[in-house]
């Protein structure tokens, strides 16, 4: 039972965080279980143990804000409001995919909730961030543009590029470092002499911050706090939002670059567990309203399933559509 203290959000705000975390959580479980029974296939890799990074990102951001990141991607529709049988019916590889069944676990896009996608290239999105943050500056908007990439494509030469520009130009963008300590196999303290990801940003005078990312509640106020610094048009911040992932970097990863007691001692830091804790010790919910959340997401997990398996095949003619655009819309606008 977790210590009572003065709570900051809402009792619909704690519950909301818990629901959404162990719909991730339990949706990525059967992601696992699925790929095991080679319902599919290509890479996958899984979100267990970061769900506090995309929940308490998208309970601080605001509608119109603008999302990308790399492709451990299952997890950020979800957080965005999208259900996630279009996510899982796109791991099939069906018609009723979020990208149509043509990308797979690495390539989730939904243009209604402003999820400009997940990316297999690594760093890829970091410049791609940076240029739909220059968009919405050039359209005038106040819009924030979230850019995340792992501590591995951290390493990659486009972050200094980007960095550079998004400073000079002043750009609307938020930079996450999801920060899982591994790149792969390959731990932080193997990549760099400057363990502390935040510097990154300080030669660029990018204000930079350290965040718990196994805190809901930390991600929730660097975000709104990096938000505020960045609509107001001081340009970009950037977060060494600190996680850990349970599984490995993907599904044949044999994790053999770690020791089971380093995964047990960070299970102790659980996002989830944390939340349901600070649920009871403030009596936020009954152990009736916590039962009903868990029967929900349980039938939400069974249901993305039913639907991803009963859905229809894309049809030859898919091959050659999506490939090109005829013409970009905002061509028309200069005939």
């Amino acid at each position: 039972m977790g210590t009572k203290k003065e709570l900051k959000y809402s009792k619909a705000q704690y519950l909301k965080w818990y629901e959404d975390m162990l719909l991730m959580r339990k949706i990525e479980e059967m992601v696992g279980h699925l790929y095991l029974q080679q319902k599919f296939g290509g890479f996958c890799h899984l979100y267990i143990g970061q769900e506090a990074l995309v929940t308490g990102t998208a309970s601080g951001c605001k509608k119109d804000d603008k999302h990308i990141t790399a492709y451990r991607d299952h997890a950020h529709p979800i957080a965005l409001g999208v259900h996630p049988k279009y996510m899982m019916a796109e791991l099939y590889g069906k018609k009723t995919g979020m990208s149509k069944g043509k990308g797979g676990s690495m390539h989730m896009f939904n243009k209604e909730v402003n999820l400009m996608g997940g990316h297999g290239i690594v760093g890829a999105q970091i410049g791609m961030g940076a240029g739909i943050a220059f968009a919405e500056q050039y359209k005038g908007t106040k819009n924030v543009t979230f850019c995340s990439f792992g501590d591995g494509a951290a390493r990659q030469g486009i972050l200094h590029e980007v960095f550079n520009m998004s400073m000079n130009w002043k750009l609307p963008v938020v930079y996450i470092i999801e920060n899982n300590n591994y790149a792969m196999g390959t731990s932080v303290e193997r990549t760099t002499n400057v363990q502390d990801m935040s510097k990154m940003g300080l030669s660029y005078n990018m204000p930079s911050f350290v965040v718990d990312g196994m805190s809901v509640e930390a991600v929730h106020e660097a975000i709104e706090n990096a938000c505020e610094h960045v609509r107001a048009g001081k340009g970009p911040v950037l977060l060494d939002i600190r996680t850990y992932r349970y599984k490995g970097h993907s599904m044949s990863d044999p994790q053999k670059y770690r020791t089971k007691s380093e995964v047990e001692d960070y299970k102790k830091q659980d996002p989830i567990t944390k939340v349901l804790e600070t649920i009871k010790a403030n009596n936020l919910a009954s152990e009736d309203e916590l039962k009903a959340i868990q029967v929900r997401v349980k039938e939400t997990v069974a249901e993305s399933v039913k639907f991803a398996e009963d859905s229809p095949e894309p049809e030859a003619h898919e091959l050659y559509e999506d490939v090109y655009m005829e013409e970009y819309p905002f061509v028309k606008e200069y005939k």
